[in-house]
C-alpha cells in the first residue's frame, strides 16, 4: 500500500520523536489514514524482529485494524474473547480482554493505542499502561481532549500533528460538506462528567415534533442518501428509526448490545444501500469506518468538542459516488463548536479543559434572525435576506425552523483559501501568499514548519 506524502511525513516525524521520547501521540483527523500509518509502522517494527501490541476498545475496530495489517502483509494474532489467541509478533488486542490476560503475554517493544484520548479514562487503560510501563507507546487520535478536562500529558510526552480537516478537504482526501443549522431552543441542560445530563438531553430531543422535523429535512436535503442519525439513547434511536420507516425510508437502529454478526449485517446492508438510515446512540460516534455515510443527522446535543468532531467526521470520508457530505444539525452543536473544518490548537498541557483553543479570527457559526441561515462569526449582514445583526447579541428562539444552507459565497471563499494554502508548497510560495492576504511573515514559517518539522 502506497502512503500519501503527508502520511510519509508523519511517519518520519514519529520516528524522530521516538529518538527523544518513549510516549508519543499522533493527532490527525478522522479519515486521514491513522490506521494505515500505524499499520505501516507495525510492519516496519515486525520486520526488525520486534513486537507490537495494538490496543482497540471496540469489536469493529479489531476488524478494521486486522484488514489494514493484512493489506501490508503483516501476520498478526488477537487477544480478544471469541478469537484465536495464537501469539504473533504483532497482536491486535481488545483492552477489555488484555487487562485480564496481561500476565499471559511477554512485554512488547511497542504499544499502539487506537483512539488514544481514552488512555486516561478509568482503570482499564491505566492498568494496562502501568503494566507495560517500560514499552514505547504510540497513541493515535483525531481529538486529543477528554470530557473531564484531564490532560493527556500524563501518558504522552510529545505530540505529532497531521494535516487539518481543511487541508485534507483541499487535497480531496476528505469530502467537502454542506452544513445546515436549525434555530432551536433547548431548555438548559445540567452537566454530568463533562457533557450534558443524558436524561435532560432525552427530555429535550426525544419528541415527535423534533423527530418528524428531522425526517422532513432528510427527505428535503438528502432523500435516497445513506445517513446516520446520532441519538441520545437507545430508546431515542429506536423511535427515530421507526419514524423513518413510517415515512417510507428503510432504517434500522444499531447498538453495541447486538450480536456481532447482526451488527456486521446491518453495516453491510447500509453500505450496499439496502438500508438508508442507521440510528445510533454513540456506537458510530468514533472508530467506525463506514465511508458510505453521506448524511450526518445530529440529534444529540453535546458539550464535547471531541464527540462533535468524531460524529461529523463519520460523514467526511470519501466514497465512490459521494460528491459531498450533508450535515443536518438539529442539536445546535455547530453553534457550540463551530464548523467541522475549523482549525484548533491542540495541547497536551495541564490547561486542557475539554475544549480546543481556536485561533483568533477562525470560523464560528451564528444564525440569522431573519431567515435562519447559518453564517460565520463576524457577519453583520445576512447574505440571504440582508437582516442585520444587532450590536448587542440577542438569543433567537424557535421551536422548529427551516434548516438553511451555510452562505454559499462564504463557503466558496473558505474552500478557495484552503486550496491556495494547499497549493503553496515551498516557503517562498507561502510567504507570497501571506503577503497577498496581509498576514505577518511568521504565518508562513508556522505553516511550513508544521509540514516539514
Amino acid at each position: 500500500m502506497q502512503l500519501y506524502p503527508d502520511q510519509q511525513d508523519m511517519i518520519g516525524e514519529l520516528r524522530a520523536a521516538f529518538q527523544q521520547f518513549k510516549n508519543v501521540l499522533l493527532v490527525s483527523p478522522t479519515g486521514s489514514g491513522k490506521t494505515v500509518c500505524f499499520s505501516y509502522l507495525a510492519n516496519s517494527i515486525a520486520k526488525r524482529g520486534k513486537s507490537v501490541y495494538i490496543l482497540v476498545h471496540r469489536e469493529e475496530l479489531m476488524d478494521q485494524v486486522s484488514a489494514s495489517l493484512t493489506s501490508f502483509g503483516v501476520e498478526h494474532g488477537f487477544v480478544a474473547s471469541g478469537r484465536p489467541s495464537t501469539y504473533k509478533p504483532v497482536m491486535v488486542c481488545s483492552v477489555f480482554t488484555l487487562v485480564n490476560r496481561m500476565q499471559d503475554y511477554p512485554l512488547p517493544d511497542m504499544l499502539i493505542l487506537d483512539e488514544a484520548h481514552h488512555a486516561s479514562q478509568g482503570s482499564t487503560w491505566s492498568r494496562i499502561l502501568a503494566h507495560f510501563a517500560t514499552c514505547y507507546v504510540l497513541g493515535v487520535t483525531a481529538t486529543p481532549i477528554r470530557l473531564d478536562g484531564k490532560p493527556l500529558r500524563g501518558h504522552f510526552a510529545h505530540m505529532v500533528l497531521g494535516l487539518s480537516v481543511a487541508d485534507l478537504i483541499a487535497r480531496e482526501r476528505l469530502s467537502d460538506y454542506v452544513l445546515y443549522c436549525p434555530p432551536i431552543a433547548i431548555a438548559k441542560m445540567r452537566m454530568r462528567m463533562g457533557d450534558f445530563n443524558r436524561e435532560d438531553m432525552k427530555n429535550a430531543m426525544d419528541k415527535p415534533s423534533i423527530t418528524g422535523n428531522a425526517v422532513d429535512h432528510y427527505l428535503k436535503r438528502g432523500a435516497g442518501k445513506r445517513a446516520v442519525a446520532f441519538c441520545v439513547s437507545l430508546d431515542h434511536a429506536a423511535a427515530v428509526a421507526l419514524e423513518f420507516e413510517a415515512r417510507g425510508v428503510k432504517a434500522a437502529r444499531i447498538d453495541g448490545g447486538m450480536d456481532r454478526k447482526e451488527r456486521k449485517g446491518l453495516i453491510a446492508a447500509f453500505s450496499r444501500g439496502d438500508i438508508k438510515v442507521l440510528t445510533s446512540c454513540d456506537l458510530i460516534s468514533e472508530g467506525f469506518d463506514i465511508p458510505a455515510i453521506e448524511v450526518a443527522i445530529l440529534l444529540r446535543p453535546t458539550a464535547s468538542l471531541s464527540l462533535y468532531l468524531q460524529q461529523v467526521g463519520r460523514a467526511l470520508r470519501r466514497h465512490p459516488g459521494k460528491t459531498h457530505a450533508i450535515i443536518l444539525d438539529h442539536a445546535g452543536n455547530a453553534g457550540r463548536h463551530g464548523y467541522p473544518d475549523e482549525v484548533h490548537e491542540w495541547s497536551l498541557g495541564e490547561e486542557a479543559t475539554g475544549k480546543a483553543k481556536k485561533k483568533a479570527g477562525e470560523m464560528s457559526v451564528r444564525t440569522c434572525g431573519g431567515c435562519y441561515a447559518a453564517a460565520r462569526s463576524g457577519t453583520m449582514i445576512c447574505p440571504y435576506c440582508k437582516w442585520e445583526w444587532p450590536i448587542e447579541a440577542r438569543e433567537v428562539q424557535a421551536e422548529e425552523g427551516e434548516l438553511e444552507e451555510v452562505a454559499l459565497a462564504e463557503r466558496q471563499a473558505a474552500i478557495k483559501k484552503r486550496q491556495e494554502q494547499g497549493m503553496a508548497k515551498t516557503l517562498p510560495e507561502l510567504m507570497t501568499l501571506a503577503k497577498e492576504r496581509g498576514y505577518k511573515p511568521g504565518w508562513a514559517w508556522k505553516i511550513f514548519n508544521r509540514r516539514h518539522a
